[in-house]
């Protein structure tokens, strides 16, 4: 059976049992449709983090990255698996404490301000617009190969899934979905690295094998470093970034993480603070399981990627290559005429342009295994990229309808009309979702850690100080929030999209990448948070013994 067989099938059964959960688990009130009821058992929702987690950039882009990138890239996985432990570990449980389901709403009672709130729900919309852009996107990169579509087409029908599941259930729906959707991702994910291992070094296990030494005798690294050093690259296991932007890097996806709205909200949909612990840490298990693959599939993607195709006349390469070439994510300019493949560093010699988000994808197929195999890869990314949509569309609409309309502007709205506002956020944010993932300002996980960064410089600081420190008051927050958020677009919109006069690599602000500066931002926030505190008005009697309430373990 050739590869479309496979990979309608297998795309058409994962995306029936999506529907048929969203219409079992539809949402008829505003607890179901934001909180899924508050009745997930701890496993169940462990996976839906998970998957909530495990976004496109994960699947997608984080091997394809370190496959690039190599040392450097490493820093994308050490900072997204840091900052999730550093939520479970340091908030979740005494966010689900306070009982607040969205940020906005903790921020807006805890700081006893709807201004307050009202900053907090333009930081989320932000965020979750910024994050969506690298879902969408990514949605359309698995479009556009696997269903032969082009990237703007694949956006479309990516929009048209994610509205049906994310409208019509809520929360209730997309928690259910996101179980399904976390056990295709993660078979997806680990099926062809298990294969490749087999193949590459004889061994069943990719965590390992990666580090073992090949059919030819010589260690898979060691002969990815070699390639490098022949091409012109830097060795796959040296690095060219700066320590100090490494590091920041790495802190704003550490921090960023902690303050995103869609995963927070996950720890909300559990019975009670217990269950929060729980799913916490089975989702850190769900999560490590993927997050620890990445590495072997980058060094088995690059290696492989690069002895297929360097050297070897155009006209020749594998179908495969076609495939991706009719996609645009892979081109060939043949400088000198002679129809060669020449691939390396140097960009006047140069003939070959590849989009880092192909290399997951393209693995099994460089790999000549089965197509049953990229078929099940194919459903895998599209799991991976629509269960993190739906979870951001969900923050978006719970932003304007709960925090903005139920809390500030009409608090007597009816449930009835609260759900409908809701539904129809959702839909806009969808639209608007799919015009950020068709001009996203880079590749898919470069975009989704933007998003890190926005919520690194905005709201890590109030959540942090509104949890652990009873002094801090709405004046401070207030004035860290805007400054760190507003620091962090102008930085980001600056060297990324070229407003304010743009710039180069070489002009960043002490070399700090704009994926780093969130970090910088978010040290602002924290030093303006407390200077307006010093010199305002302390919060209420009521807020601060409401700060030490939601400190006490709890005994549930």
């Amino acid at each position: 059976m050739d590869l479309q067989f496979w990979i309608w099938t297998a795309v058409g059964i994962s995306f029936s049992i999506y529907i048929g959960i969203a219409i079992w688990s539809r949402a008829s009130s505003t607890s179901e449709f934001y909180v899924a009821g508050t009745g997930v058992s701890p496993i169940a929702n462990g996976m839906a983090t998970a998957a909530d987690w495990m976004s496109a950039a994960s699947f997608i882009s984080m091997a394809g990255l370190i496959s690039f990138m190599g040392y450097d890239g490493s820093v994308y996985l050490m900072g997204w698996t840091g900052g999730y432990v550093l939520l479970a570990l340091l908030l979740a449980p005494y966010l689900r404490k306070f009982g607040k389901f969205t940020v906005p709403d903790f921020i807006g009672d805890r700081y006893y301000s709807n201004i307050a709130r009202a900053v907090a729900v333009f930081c989320a919309l932000i965020v979750s617009f910024t994050y969506i852009a690298g879902q969408m996107r990514g949605v359309g990169v698995v479009f556009s190969r696997y269903l032969e579509v082009d990237i703007n087409t694949g956006v479309y029908i990516g929009m048209a899934i994610v509205l049906f599941y994310a409208v019509l259930g809520g929360m209730k729906g997309i928690t259910y979905t996101q179980v399904a959707q976390y056990c295709v991702l993660i078979f997806a994910y680990m099926l062809p690295a298990i294969f490749i291992s087999f193949i590459m070094t004889g061994n069943l296990i990719p965590q390992i094998g990666f580090g073992l030494q090949g059919q030819d005798g010589v260690y898979l690294l060691d002969k990815l470093d070699g390639l490098h050093r022949e091409l012109g690259f830097t060795e796959y296991t040296s690095g060219e970034k700066s320590t100090l932007d490494l590091l920041f890097m790495m802190s704003a996806l550490m921090v960023g993480t902690a303050g995103l709205p869609h995963v927070i909200v996950r720890f909300f949909t559990v019975k009670k603070v217990s269950d929060a612990r729980k799913s916490a840490g089975w989702a850190l298990l769900f999560i490590a399981v993927l997050y620890t693959t990445a590495p072997a599939v980058a060094v088995f993607s690059r290696t492989n990627f690069i002895q297929t195709v360097n050297n070897k006349v155009h006209s020749n390469l594998p179908e495969w290559y076609e495939k991706w070439e009719s996609t645009g994510l892979i081109k060939f300019d043949d400088k000198n005429k002679d129809g060669i493949v020449n691939y390396v560093s140097d960009s006047q010699l140069n003939e070959l342009t590849v989009d880092a988000d192909i290399m997951t994808l393209a693995n099994p197929e460089i790999a000549q295994l089965p197509n049953w195999v990229i078929g099940i890869m194919a459903a895998g990314a599209l799991a991976a990229a629509l269960s993190t949509a739906a979870g951001l569309l969900l923050v978006i609409s719970s932003s304007v309808s709960h925090d903005l309309i139920k809390r500030i502007i009409n608090p007597s709205v009816s449930e009835k009309n609260e759900l409908i506002a809701a539904r129809i956020s959702a839909f806009g944010a969808v639209l608007m979702a799919g015009y950020f993932g068709i001009n996203p300002p880079g590749f898919v996980a470069a975009t989704v850690a933007l998003a890190f960064g926005l919520a690194a410089a905005s709201f890590f600081p109030a959540i942090v100080l509104g949890i652990f420190y009873k002094r801090m008051n709405k004046e401070g927050v207030i004035s860290g929030m805007i400054v760190g958020i507003l620091l962090m677009l102008f930085y980001m919109t600056k060297f990324k999209f070229g407003w304010f006069g743009g710039g180069s690599e070489s002009d960043w602000w002490f070399g700090i990448s704009p994926e780093g500066f969130g970090t910088v931002a978010m040290m602002i926030n924290f030093l303006i948070s407390f200077i307006v505190s010093k010199f305002t008005k302390a919060p209420p009697a009521n807020i601060s013994k409401l700060v030490e309430e939601i400190r006490i373990p709890s005994q549930d």
